[in-house]
């Protein structure tokens, strides 16, 4: 298979992910350079089957996209195997990650398969979206006043949403990587040898 067929070059999460090598070290990175692709990607997670970094049109603050290392445009093309696995092992690793760094009790997993669900980008990816109490979004610089309902939420992609704060990505990312790094630690700490 050429890497062409792994890596469609019209694919943003493709660029992600060859910018963004996994390393023989930490599938979580210590300080990834956001300016490798255009537009910038703040990385949390690069291992050798799955990617996860900000979303650069978040639904509210700490919107992070989780998505296979390898081009598969829906889930059903998800070879069953270490890329699944790996799917299964990461997703409740981010989603204990973002309750801690964000503060928060409540939080959307979505994932969209083909244009008709609200697949925008087509290469299989799940939307971590953290849901702050009564509704609300955090203020970013950007925004105007202290906060403002988040409208439409029965109809994901619906709604207000900003353009990534970058100067606010680069110390969210940064957090984000920390608890995770604190999850995969205490779950090799829990972890029973066999």
């Amino acid at each position: 298979m050429s890497l062409e067929s792994h890596y469609p070059s019209d694919c943003p999460f493709c660029r992600i992910s060859e910018a963004y090598p996994s390393s023989s070290g930490s599938p979580i990175p210590s300080a990834p350079d956001p300016t490798l692709v255009d537009p910038n990607a703040f990385v949390i997670l690069s291992s050798d089957h799955i990617l996860a970094f900000l979303d650069i049109l978040p639904m509210t603050t700490g919107h992070v996209l989780l998505t296979t290392r390898v081009h598969h445009m829906k889930l059903s093309e998800v070879p069953i195997g270490p890329t699944a696995q790996a799917l299964g092992y990461w997703m409740p690793l981010m989603s204990r990650a973002l309750a801690k760094t964000l503060d928060i009790e409540d939080w959307n997993v979505v994932q969209n398969n083909g244009a008709r669900a609200s697949q925008v980008v087509p290469h299989v990816h799940f939307h971590f979206i953290p849901r702050y109490p009564d509704g609300r979004k955090p203020p970013s610089k950007k925004s105007k006043g202290d906060t403002f309902e988040v409208k439409s939420w029965k109809m994901f992609g619906r709604g207000q949403r900003e353009e990534l704060d970058e100067e606010e990505a680069v110390a969210l990312a940064q957090n984000i990587r920390e608890a995770l790094k604190r999850e995969v630690e205490a779950l090799q700490k829990d972890t029973v040898k066999l």
